[in-house]
């Protein structure tokens, strides 16, 4: 059984933030995930991908050195960690909601919206949404360098999506959360209005009309992440 999250919650959410990169006219070299790769390099202390030492070097505050390829291997590696949850949520994230609509924001809401955006990503460290919330409340607070370093990450780890296909039915890009679908279609300046499930494996996202574009949706495979969900006991 397919578990849902809200969908109305999450295009809110991706309503309140600037697009910072127009994904659609950046070229990125299209890639499709071998995940018997993924899933041995990842678990292999030996190799440059092991997932313990990128997650150290993701989570790192100052790294710089992480190139695309480790962004790939880093997303999707995850889902072969034993606390990997497609549907996780942190128990902190409604926090920084609730204070993220009181604006203009004062020091104090400021300094909490920081801490629990930190520690939401701490728990989840793929919740893009909150990694937008971090980014802006570091941007605030005038701490420019910290917003940059936490942008780029966010940006290579949308390029990792984009890496895996094309969007179409065809050459679907590959997510390992639905929420992440959203935000791939935010990133590239496109609206939501709708979600179908097309043969069980594959999420189509319907976005508004665009001026200058054709396009009326995008493919999402999730047929790895419901394979994880399921041995993983998080698909009911």
């Amino acid at each position: 059984m397919r578990k849902f999250f809200n969908y109305t919650l999450v295009v809110m959410l991706l309503a309140l933030f600037t697009v910072p990169v127009l994904w659609a006219e950046r070229k990125v070299e299209l890639k499709p995930v071998d995940f018997d790769r993924v899933k041995k390099v990842s678990q292999d202390p030996r190799s440059r991908y092991y997932f313990p030492r990128l997650e150290k070097l993701y989570r790192s505050n100052t790294d710089t050195t992480m190139n695309l390829e480790d962004f790939r291997n880093l997303y999707y590696g995850y889902m072969f960690q034993e606390d990997y949850n497609p549907y996780r949520e942190s128990q902190y994230s409604n926090k920084v909601e609730q204070l993220y609509y009181k604006k203009p924001h004062s020091r104090a809401e400021c300094d909490s919206i920081e801490k629990y955006a930190r520690l939401s990503l701490d728990d989840n460290i793929f919740d893009f949404d909150q990694m937008q919330f971090y980014i802006y409340i570091l941007k605030e607070k005038k701490k420019y360098a910290s917003a940059a370093v936490r942008s780029n990450k966010l940006e290579r780890l949308i390029a990792a999506i984009i890496s895996s296909g094309k969007g179409t039915k065809e050459e679907p890009w590959v997510v390992i959360c639905p929420a992440h679908e959203y935000n791939i279609v935010n990133f590239l300046g496109f609206v939501a209005t709708n979600h179908q499930e097309v043969d069980g494996c594959l999420d189509y996202i319907t976005v508004e009309h665009k001026e200058g574009s054709k396009v009326q949706g995008f493919y999402f495979d999730i047929s790895h992440m419901l394979q994880e969900a399921k041995r993983k006991g998080y698909d009911n």
